[in-house]
């Protein structure tokens, strides 16, 4: 048997995790799922800034709402509207020239390094994040939110101010409830909770940030059994438009809370905090199973009758490589021994054939996350971007990754046609991976209509992710050649900044309902994104 390779959470989520209430983007790749997000915005004219929970009471606006001159007209930021910014911060503003500048300003992805924002704002508390917002609607400054930073459009940057939530990273946990920043990265999130005994469904690329994530809807290792991460999210902190920190739920401001469960990052507000959902946790089986490339059609075939209708207890993967050579592989995690799951595998093979190599073992919950974030062999402070990053962890391990991908949610069965021309994709020249991730379970058991994320009927999510020289040309290719097989449904937060009809692809049925909450919350269009709301 052979050790299975490390796999940062190629995936979800996010991206970038940005906290824009509703941000776009996803997971960055590596892990064996991933889920980011990320939101970029324009701002416009002045804003006083509340707080609330249900109701309002003055967040208190400091320096860059009185600042600027000119009583405030709006206009390029003048070297003293930077100045009064960065006064009334209790985080740090970083601009160009200073030295944490070209580390500050930089995302995961090396692709978009080209961008040189006018100021990025790391903010401390949900003051600092309405100082922003403000400061960004008052000059009509263009702003992007970002968490993680793993966009796959690079939306958690641009030109004006970027908007920084990572410092917002605080997790807690009592009752049964976590209370999560913003700004926490997935790694974090998890070791933090296990020390409670607990967790909570999210995804595998363990530099995500959880509002990316959550806000797109939060496909992860656990989903079968416990849901999405926005079913388990019982409120959400979000600072609007207007300058309000408000606290959403079932009973106040339903409405920001229905779109904060799938309607993706960046359209109606800013994220800084979240209250969670927890699941006990116990030790859980993980496998690694691969075939050779010649049982590939016939291996995808078997997995995707037994991967979404298994037992809630079992999530699998399957993964299509070409990396120097090619690779089937069907990943997973049991919540139970492994007893239990090797009865559960051996009706894969049964269809699919034996695999040519396979580990099965026992392991912490904790463990197992970091396992399928490619960080087996490391600690959690390993498992985090080293370098000059946002984010950034000393003695962090893992690099950045310059990628393309795009995506489709399968709702219904691959023919034998269908699954040929999948893998026939995977051979072409090149590196990249099919990431196909099982749903069902209880992601199936929510009405379409009950959250923003409206892909409860879906097999299975699809990502076509691809490295280096080459990258968008297979992704663009792979992707059309499976359209007359998967159809027009796609995953928010693997935002494709060139997807035709996207609204429809991501939202569905909801996107009317989340359109006319937009005009309402955010009639000016504040937050805007090249595909918002």
């Amino acid at each position: 048997m052979r050790t299975p390779p490390d796999r940062r959470a190629f995936l979800r989520t996010g991206g970038l995790a940005a906290l824009a209430l509703g941000a776009q983007g996803t997971p960055a790749p590596g892990a064996v799922g991933m889920t980011g997000v990320t939101g970029a915005t324009s701002a416009t004219s002045a804003t006083s800034a509340t707080s609330a929970t249900s109701a309002t009471s003055a967040i208190g606006m400091t320096g860059s709402d009185a600042a600027g001159g000119a009583g405030g007209a709006a206009g390029a930021p003048r070297p003293a509207d930077w100045r009064a910014l960065a006064g009334g911060l209790e985080g740090r503003l970083v601009r160009p020239g200073d030295a944490a500048y070209e580390g500050a300003r930089k995302l995961f992805n090396p692709a978009f390094d080209a961008v040189r924002p006018s100021g990025v704002a790391y903010c401390a508390n949900p003051s600092d994040v309405a100082e922003c917002v403000a400061f960004a609607r008052r000059l009509r400054l263009p702003l992007a939110v970002r968490s993680g930073g793993h966009s796959y459009a690079g939306w958690s940057t641009g030109s004006g101010l970027v908007l920084d939530v990572s410092r917002m990273s605080k997790v807690s946990h009592a009752s049964g409830r976590a209370t999560v920043g913003a700004g926490a990265k997935l790694i974090d999130v998890y070791d933090r909770l296990a020390a409670s005994g607990v967790s909570v469904p999210a995804g595998t690329c363990a530099t995500v940030g959880v509002s990316g994530l959550a806000l797109g809807g939060g496909i992860g290792v656990v989903s079968r059994k416990y849901g999405l991460t926005c079913d388990v999210m019982e409120s959400v902190r979000i600072v609007t438009a207007d300058g309000r920190l408000l606290t959403c739920d079932a009973n106040h401001n339903a409405d920001l809370y229905w779109a904060s469960r799938g309607g993706g990052g960046g359209n109606l507000g800013v994220a800084v905090s979240f209250e969670f959902r927890t699941h006990p946790v116990r030790e859980v089986t993980v496998f690694f199973l691969h075939w050779p490339w010649s049982k590939a059609v016939r291996a995808l075939r078997a997995w995707q009758a037994w991967g979404p209708s298994a037992p809630d207890a079992m999530w699998s993967g399957m993964h299509l490589s070409r990396n120097g050579g090619t690779d089937v592989e069907v990943v997973g995690l049991y919540l139970g021994g492994r007893a239990g799951c090797e009865r559960l595998l051996d009706r894969l093979a049964d269809a699919a054939g034996s695999p040519s190599s396979s580990r099965v073992w026992q392991t912490s919950y904790r463990q197992a996350m970091l396992t399928m974030a490619g960080c087996g062999s490391l600690s959690v402070t390993q498992c985090h971007l080293g370098g000059s990053l946002p984010g950034q962890t000393r003695g962090g391990r893992l690099s950045r990754d310059t990628f393309k991908a795009k995506s489709h949610m399968a709702y219904r069965p691959l023919s034998e046609a269908g699954a040929r021309a999948l893998v026939a994709q995977v051979a072409r020249p090149g590196e990249h991976t099919v990431l196909l991730d099982a749903l069902g379970g209880a992601v199936a058991r929510v009405r379409p209509e009950a959250t923003a994320f409206p892909h409860r009927a879906a097999l299975y999510s699809v990502q076509y992710y691809a490295h280096r020289s080459g990258a968008a040309g297979w992704a663009r290719t792979a992707h059309a050649a499976m359209r007359p097989h998967f159809g027009d449904h796609a995953y928010v937060n693997y935002i494709d900044p060139e997807l035709g009809g996207w609204r429809a692809a991501y939202y569905g049925a909801n996107a009317t309902r989340l359109a006319q909450i937009k005009a309402t919350r955010d009639p000016d269009r504040l937050f805007r994104l090249p595909q918002g709301i």
